[in-house]
């Protein structure tokens, strides 16, 4: 067996107990997860699944992989609600028209995972105007077109998460990655003003004694995507040496944290930024 193999029969173990762990804490939520079709945000939607939360799962261009985990969605949670939504991260009408078309297919938005991101590694002295605006557009921009539009229609019901999906990274810093690290960690403070002007907003409303309006951060470290299991395996050595727990975590880890956040019970946390990293940064 090679170590792709023994890696995707670990990731189908992981999902399995993931989708046996059903639950009800998202029963009747509507959720929306931006690049939802692979990765961590494909994982984040089966956990917001498994606790009962109706899923939207955004995708920027291919239709082909965005059926195909339709149908594979299906196949896992048959009778949950589901559907996916094209569209340009890096465009404010876009963003504001797949919500639209989330919240009138299924009647509401509850939740909100602003999880599409997008590299384009480059040193600072060989990095484009062109480099370091697309990151920015997609990876922080893109997050405040879709808070924005989500935030209106939830301050309107008094009800709602938002949760953004940043990096270690940009926590850390990395050689090469100035725009992504720049835009990581931008999101900190998208996260914390969001979350205080939110809070204002229904206090202002007095709308403060039901679920509230919360916005927070996960930032994931190291995790076995597909994007990481093309490294040559000398990097991979040397970035769980660099790793107090010695391993890379898995999309689930990410998505159990996302899907805590999101419940009503977790209604006191705002404003606050979850390290997922095996310790990487402490």
């Amino acid at each position: 067996m090679t170590q792709l193999d023994a890696q995707a029969t670990e990731e189908g173990a992981v999902a399995e107990a993931a989708r046996d762990s059903v639950g009800d804490k998202l029963r009747g939520r509507v959720a929306f997860v931006t690049g939802g079709t692979r990765g961590i945000g494909a994982a984040i939607c089966r956990s917001l699944a498994t606790q009962g939360a109706t899923v939207a799962a955004g995708y920027s261009g291919n239709d082909e992989a965005a059926a195909s985990f339709r149908d594979s969605f299906h196949q896992e949670f048959p009778g949950g609600g589901f559907s996916v939504h094209k569209g340009d991260i890096s465009s404010g009408d876009d963003c504001r028209r797949t919500v639209q078309e989330v919240i009138e297919e299924h009647g509401t938005l509850d939740i909100l995972v602003n999880n599409a991101g997008i590299t384009v590694d480059r040193g600072v002295l060989k990095m484009t105007d062109q480099d370091w605006q697309r990151v920015i557009e997609v990876n922080l921009s893109g997050a405040f077109y879709l808070s924005q539009a989500a935030l209106r229609h939830m301050l309107d019901r008094g009800s709602g998460r938002i949760i953004n999906i940043s990096s270690v990274i940009g926590e850390t810093g990395n050689i090469g990655q100035t725009n992504y690290a720049a835009a990581k960690s931008g999101l900190f403070g998208l996260t914390k003003t969001l979350a205080r002007e939110a809070a204002f907003q229904l206090q202002r409303a007095g709308k403060l004694d039901g679920l509230g309006v919360t916005v927070n951060t996960v930032t994931p470290g190291f995790i076995a995507t597909e994007m990481v299991s093309t490294m040559p395996e000398k990097v991979l050595d040397s970035i769980r040496a660099r790793i107090p727990l010695a391993r890379l975590g898995e999309p689930e880890e990410i998505a159990r944290v996302v899907h805590f956040l999101a419940a009503d019970a977790s209604g006191y946390i705002t404003g606050q930024v979850w390290g997922v990293n095996g310790g990487l940064d402490m």
